[in-house]
């Protein structure tokens, strides 16, 4: 039984065309080696460092008697470290504080001209989503918990160098080999790696947890049983979709040796029988989405499944609003909305603010089915 086989397609039927179109989206690319020197090129480190403490020195300002002040360097790096030095007190449990602490910020005192005040230091700047900055890579190496042993997820989302979302790409090819669904096989890598003496200190950040296999596609969050992973429907602008997915085709990805295996000849991918040109990317900082303007005669393809739901689910404003406002954790359990509940609020909230000449809003209910978003 030959158990690369998979790998190989899993590359180029889902994971490279996970990563071209989530650069198309706006997220910037990593190499593995980049995130990893990043984080301070330690293995038990999920967090930027460095992209982090660069986003809170620009997303923060004191406004204090009609005039903007900085955080101090020390407020910063107390910030940065009350991020990381939550105490474990269970995955869901831990992720909660860190979900509550990402959400309302940290006060921090700190003297203006010498009076001591307390101030709110964020973490994200929820209201503007275009002043976060978004990073993708791939094969994020994570040291298990007391262990020099390591798994590798196949891509993670950051934003403000904080791990938001983790992905698990499987080809459908898979199935035949390891007679398992893939989707199926995918969400048990997720519950496998979150368990304790694995690499939970990942998911202790992680707000989205999606398995990907091309076609295929369903979503979860942290500690959601398999049974309640679910599929996200929408209707979406079919040629802004097109559009994207052409754009996507031209997206270079960076090959680095020993990072994963080569889908066809060297300096070429194959991806849904595409080639695409790979080429060293310039360094992160401030660089631009890096497309080859269709010189390598790139055709194009229809939108897929997995294409569709990273369109709904981490588009960067819709995935902090996801975040935002539709988490919650009830009785020990974290949960994130299902479409219907995430349309439903949306008509709803809509309908509120609507106001006739009179000043009158307009009653309604909610359709009393099966699957209507009531909950």
């Amino acid at each position: 039984m030959n158990h690369s086989t998979p790998s190989l397609n899993e590359d180029r039927v889902s994971q490279t065309p996970a990563l071209q179109f989530l650069q198309v989206l706006g997220y910037t690319y990593l190499t593995p080696q980049e995130a990893l020197e990043l984080r301070g090129s330690r293995h038990s480190n999920v967090i930027l460092d460095r992209v982090l403490e660069d986003q809170l020195r620009k997303i923060n300002r004191i406004e204090f008697r009609g005039e903007s002040h900085a955080f101090s360097e020390a407020n910063i790096q107390a910030a940065v470290q009350a991020l990381k030095s939550e105490p474990f007190d269970g995955l869901v449990r831990t992720n909660e504080k860190l979900y509550d602490l990402l959400c309302l910020g940290k006060a921090m005192q700190q003297s203006i001209y010498g009076d001591i005040k307390s101030f709110t230091l964020n973490y994200i700047d929820w209201e503007h989503p275009e002043n976060n900055v978004f990073h993708v890579t791939e094969e994020f190496v994570v040291e298990r918990t007391g262990s020099r042993e390591t798994r590798r997820p196949d891509i993670v989302l950051f934003v403000n160098g904080i791990p938001f979302v983790v992905i698990e790409c499987k080809s459908p090819a898979a199935k035949s080999v390891y007679n398992d669904d893939p989707i199926d096989q995918a969400i048990s890598q997720h519950l496998r790696n979150q368990h304790a003496d694995e690499i939970p200190r990942l998911f202790l950040y992680a707000q989205l947890l999606l398995a990907l296999s091309g076609n295929e596609a369903r979503y979860g969050t942290v500690g959601t049983p398999l049974k309640f992973w679910s599929v996200w429907k929408e209707d979406i602008d079919e040629a802004e979709l097109q559009a994207l997915v052409d754009r996507a085709l031209r997206v270079r990805v960076p090959r680095l040796r020993g990072s994963r295996p080569e889908a066809s000849a060297p300096g070429m991918s194959a991806v849904h029988g595409t080639s695409v040109k790979v080429t060293r990317q310039p360094p992160p900082d401030g660089r631009a989405l890096t497309e080859e303007p269709g010189e390598y005669g790139l055709s194009t393809r229809l939108p897929t499944a997995q294409d569709r739901t990273l369109f709904a689910l981490c588009r960067p404003e819709r995935l902090l609003q996801l975040t935002r406002r539709f988490v919650l954790f009830d009785a020990g359990e974290k949960k994130i909305a299902r479409y219907q509940q995430y349309f439903c609020v949306k008509t709803i909230m809509e309908r509120i603010r609507r106001r006739d000449a009179a000043g009158r809003r307009q009653g309604g209910v909610v359709w009393h089915t099966q699957g209507s978003g009531k909950s």
